[in-house]
């Protein structure tokens, strides 16, 4: 290895990428556009449902029961409708997600220590939300409803029953349910694949696009030091980008980092390393830089963003999908970052993870590098 040729071409990268307004615009507008549009854009909490109730009875019960749901931090009574018919209209239009209707017997029936139907109708276009939904309205109504059994059982004079089961919930690692605890850290992955794949599997195929490979080729450079003069630049962005990540992830949405720095700054530039050495193998063996472009996004962003465990849990995939993500990098990345960010784990829990990685950097590295000594390199 020669550090002046290395050093020749990392300057002759860095100059190209002065000159290309292009790949600075996707090195550093694109990863900050993607912190602001995932954090404040991709939330899988549910709250503020907008509900319209129908009120039948008009009683204080109803009234009592409607401001006690009002007062839910989930629900949002957006109208209070006269009939059915115009609930309907609402959901058929998509201005609400929920309809409660309260009957007309409704207190009498309650007084009378009857039961009383309640009919609830949730939009269910989307099963994971309308699931949600279901589960906030299950667990008011029976809320509810052990308060009208309490009052029920001190009109009889009979002493409250206390649950033989008494369970006590406590949440580890994201005490608040807030998803963007979990998405911020999984955004690095993102723009780690976008700076690292995506630009580098150009790099090598605008080489051989202008005609200058041949040039390489007669230059006194190896193979091993033109891989590194190539990816060194794009590493640097990389490094720079997921700093401005963990920086912006704070200042903006309040996720601080729990574990160790230097231990995520170690797993990053691992990472790092494979992604540019995806891109690389990806420009090398296309040659054409509308191809490596269109290849680099099937087989790193797509995979790394949907088959991560970053946005859908891989448990809920088919069986041949869940292998699949055992050859995602993103898969292990992600699974560090959260040990990091939420569970404060060190290395000694994080290994298995970094060893995968290292292994597919290894690998990937030999790959690069017997496919330039075959180019003549």
């Amino acid at each position: 290895m020669n550090p002046l040729r290395i050093k020749a071409l990392i300057r002759k990268e860095f100059y190209h990428l002065i000159r290309d307004y292009r790949s600075l615009y996707l090195a550093f507008a694109v990863p900050l556009i993607l912190i602001i549009l995932f954090g404040y854009a991709l939330s899988l909490d549910v709250d503020n449902v907008e509900t319209v109730v129908v009120d039948y009875d008009q009683s204080d019960l109803s009234r009592d029961f409607i401001r006690k749901l009002a007062a839910s931090p989930y629900f949002q009574i957006t109208a209070e409708l006269s009939d059915t018919k115009k609930a309907i209209e609402y959901l058929d239009n998509d201005r609400t997600k929920v309809v409660i209707v309260i009957p007309a017997n409704f207190t009498r029936n309650l007084r009378a220590d009857r039961e009383t139907p309640l009919q609830i109708i949730i939009d269910g276009s989307d099963p994971n939300f309308a699931g949600i939904i279901r589960g906030y309205l299950t667990a008011f109504t029976e809320q509810y409803n052990q308060k009208l059994l309490f009052s029920f059982l001190n009109r009889q004079g009979i002493e409250q029953i206390k649950p033989p089961v008494d369970g006590r919930i406590r949440v580890w690692f994201n005490e608040d349910l807030e998803s963007r605890n979990f998405i911020i850290p999984g955004i690095i992955a993102i723009i780690i694949m976008i700076v690292g794949a995506l630009m580098t599997s150009l790099i090598i195929a605008r080489e051989y696009e202008q005609g200058t490979m041949e040039t390489i080729k007669s230059l006194p450079v190896r193979a091993g030091e033109f891989l590194l003069g190539k990816a060194l630049p794009y590493f640097m962005i990389g490094l720079t980008d997921v700093l401005v990540a963990v920086l912006l992830g704070q200042l903006l949405f309040g996720v601080v980092m729990k574990g160790s720095f230097w231990l995520m700054i170690a797993a990053s530039s691992l990472y790092l390393g494979v992604a540019l050495s995806l891109g690389l193998l990806i420009s090398n063996i296309t040659k054409s830089q509308l191809i490596a472009n269109q290849m680099a996004i099937l087989t790193t962003y797509l995979p790394s963003l949907l088959l991560s465990n970053f946005v859908f849990p891989v448990i809920n995939m088919p069986v041949f999908l869940q292998v699949i993500t055992y050859f995602v990098p993103a898969t292990y990345f992600i699974n560090i970052l959260s040990g990091i960010y939420l569970k404060n784990l060190g290395l000694d829990h994080l290994w298995p993870s970094m060893l995968v990685l290292s292994l597919i950097f290894t690998l990937l590295t030999v790959i690069n590098y017997v496919f330039l000594k075959k180019e003549g390199l």
